[in-house]
């Protein structure tokens, strides 16, 4: 069974785009700055969409059972196909209190792997930078469901007599070289002292790794449409 690409878009992406991907995602439902509950919920998606709750503007006082019948109405009248809490802020027990709260929904809910390790549902980890494989990347939440963002940002590898050292960095323009074991493109720059990498992967190397992921337990992928909409 294919494994869908869920693509996050804002509210002016979803207004201006003439051919919605096949799957789309709301960027995203945020705690209320004015109350307990919710802002930004979508007055319509189309059928099967995934919502996003995001923590950008972390919990402070915000009322778990308010946001929980909130969504509890939200989302079958949204028809969504699933819930993603993308909190990225570790450490607060509000945040948490809110995700145990929601993921008791009757749909698939998602939680960050900052608050997920004590929660039995499914686990939103981080991309896969390109340096990295995909195993062991996803090794930590063996024998969990997972939905694995993707990105299309780089990194800089620095190679000096001292050791190396990574840097991420934004998505680079088209590299010259290929690197089919890692599945990625990269530059070298060599100076007097120091090897520096620039290394990324192209919508094309993530559908050729995607093409592997199958007997793997991922079963959503999600991304940004403005990084990702050719994938």
């Amino acid at each position: 069974m294919e494994i869908p690409v869920y693509l996050a878009m804002t509210a002016a992406e979803f207004r201006t785009c003439h051919s919605l991907p096949p799957h789309p995602a709301w960027l995203s439902c945020l705690f209320s700055p004015y109350g307990r509950g919710l802002s930004n919920i979508p007055k319509q998606l189309p059928s099967d969409s995934l919502l996003i709750l995001s923590d950008r503007t972390p919990p402070c006082g915000h009322d778990p059972e308010q946001i929980l019948q909130t969504l509890s109405e939200a989302i079958p009248r949204l028809s969504c196909s699933g819930l993603l809490l993308d909190f990225e802020r570790p450490g607060n027990p509000e945040t948490f209190e809110i995700a145990k709260a929601l993921t008791t929904l009757p749909c698939p809910v998602a939680v960050s792997a900052p608050y997920a390790k004590e929660l039995d549902c499914p686990v939103f980890i981080p991309p896969l930078l390109p340096s990295e494989f995909l195993k062991p990347h996803i090794a930590p939440w063996e024998g969990r469901e997972i939905w694995l963002e993707l990105s299309t940002h780089g990194q800089t590898v620095t190679v000096t007599k001292s050791g190396t050292s990574f840097q991420n960095c934004a998505p680079a323009p088209a590299l010259p070289y290929e690197d089919k074991n890692l599945t990625c493109h990269y530059a070298m720059d060599i100076q007097e002292d120091a090897a520096i990498f620039t290394i990324h992967r192209t919508t094309s190397d993530l559908v050729k790794i995607l093409s592997h992921t199958k007997f793997h337990n991922i079963t959503r992928f999600v991304g940004l449409y403005q990084e990702l909409y050719t994938i």
